[in-house]
């Protein structure tokens, strides 16, 4: 089960109902479950009933939702997420924070949209970062609070414009000094945060990655993009992690900026698969249930993770099993909490499961 951001943590702080949705999908045979985004540290962002780890309430929260998993025979890893230049700092989480938006450097993303600030504002000019260690380090204290909260790994987030594909990217990076610049350089950034989170996890670390850009405004041509990433992933397979999660590229989820798909088209098995000789090797976006047992069988991938299918049917695994239909209807609306602030189980506990 892939990360899902849901925004159902009023507060920031994982609640019961959080609890009975990742029990509904353990119960549903979920081989892994990977939580949503968890804010490493307080952050303003588009949505603003994500989850954190930095706060001992928080942990609590993480505690209760792990146990029952576990007791449910499942297990769970803490997706960890940094959001970079794609906050705001009107957002009230980052007024709370006291600190300004940070990104590899003062590039402001193009688009964006917080529909809960008065009028709307899109991405601002960020602060560029004087020194990346402080959010390193961060990154590693939310892996020592996530082993505290029960958490049999972590996942970092490395994908769709958040900071650590900010730092990899050339066109939201320009900084000139150890950070930037080279592909080297630019890689540094995440793989010092692997290093840092195997410290706490040892192998059971991960990083999901998305190769082809395009969300959250980045992206590098394509020669630019196979060597950014072929040597990152080389160098992190070198760690020893559990597994690789590779996004492929899809033309009808890629944003548009001046009319000019903002991604870079390639073929993410094609071109990175081969690189990958410790990790496990998992595909995500838009896998079917059918073609991920396709590729699993001919040995193409390891293993694949869905999303949607584990929103609309909490007892996914348990239908394909059973050759139950997958007839859920998506509440749409409710995805990522939509209208319905009084009733957090809306859209989101209340799928059926089918009759066995």
């Amino acid at each position: 089960m892939s990360a899902l951001t849901r925004n159902r943590a009023p507060g920031t702080v994982p609640n019961d109902v959080m609890k009975k949705y990742y029990l509904q999908r353990a119960e549903g045979g979920a081989g892994l479950i990977v939580t949503e985004g968890i804010l490493v540290t307080r952050q303003g962002t588009e949505w603003p009933h994500a989850p954190g780890i930095w706060s001992r309430e928080q942990v609590e929260g993480w505690k209760k939702i792990t146990e029952s998993v576990h007791a449910a025979g499942g297990h769970i890893y803490a997706q960890l997420w940094h959001l970079g230049r794609v906050s705001h700092p009107d957002a009230p989480e980052q007024k709370l924070a006291g600190v300004p938006v940070y990104a590899p450097s003062a590039i402001a993303a193009r688009g964006g949209r917080f529909r809960h600030i008065p009028g709307e504002p899109g991405y601002v000019t960020p602060t560029a970062l004087v020194d990346p260690w402080t959010i390193i380090n961060q990154f590693k204290q939310a892996a020592i609070n996530a082993k505290e909260a029960g958490f049999d790994g972590v996942e970092l987030h490395g994908a769709n414009g958040y900071l650590i594909a900010q730092f990899l990217d050339s066109t939201s990076n320009k900084r000139t000094d150890q950070w930037g610049g080279s592909i080297e350089n630019r890689a540094r950034f995440g793989l010092e945060i692997l290093k840092s989170l195997i410290e706490v996890f040892g192998k059971n670390v991960a990083v999901k990655l998305s190769p082809a850009g395009g969300y959250n405004d980045v992206g590098m041509p394509l020669q630019e993009t196979l060597d950014t990433f072929s040597y990152f992933i080389t160098a992190a397979d070198k760690l020893n992690l559990s597994y690789i999660t590779l996004m492929r590229y899809l033309t009808e989820r890629d944003v548009e900026f001046d009319g000019k798909k903002r991604g870079t088209n390639h073929d993410i098995l094609k071109s990175y698969h081969s690189l990958i000789k410790n990790a496990k090797v998992f595909i995500n976006n838009n896998v079917t249930p059918e073609e991920g047992g396709e590729l699993v069988s001919s040995e193409k991938v390891d293993g694949i993770s869905l999303g949607i299918p584990w929103i609309t049917h909490p007892d996914l695994v348990k239908r394909l099993e059973h050759g139950k239909a997958l007839d859920n209807t998506p509440d749409y609306v409710h995805f990522q909490w939509g209208k319905s602030e009084k009733d957090l189980e809306v859209g989101y506990t209340d799928y059926p499961t089918a009759q066995y």
